[in-house]
């Protein structure tokens, strides 16, 4: 379980490089070159993100894997932002936060299909 969470942390670091990362290092750069770049770093988000997939289906719901990915995913994201974008982190991006905190409890709850 915990090598799930492990492997997806890395994998959105990467993805959070490929998506974001060119708007700071390679804003001058023509945009081929800025895709180019941002897919060679997915890969290597990809190399993660599909074992942590599998071996989290194990033990999670692929709801669950889903709104763990989404959890992760801000925490990474509002992180980079701060540290390396040097943006502001905002009360929205909190709430937004708080609101997937909300998500997380309701997908680990009773987990039984609508009728």
């Amino acid at each position: 379980m915990f090598k799930t969470i492990i492997l997806l942390v890395f994998s959105n670091i990467f993805m959070t490089f490929a998506w974001y990362g060119h708007l700071k290092n390679l804003k001058t750069k023509h945009i081929v070159i800025a895709i180019l770049v941002s897919w060679g770093i997915a890969f290597f988000e990809y190399c993660l993100q599909v074992p942590a997939n599998r071996i989290g289906s194990s033990y999670f719901t692929l709801s669950q894997l889903k709104v763990i990915q989404e959890i992760i995913t801000m925490i990474v994201f509002a992180i980079f932002a701060a540290l390396y974008m040097k943006a502001p982190l905002t009360k929205n991006l909190l709430f937004a936060g708080l609101c997937l905190v909300a998500a997380a409890y309701f997908i680990f709850q009773d987990n039984r299909p609508i009728n």
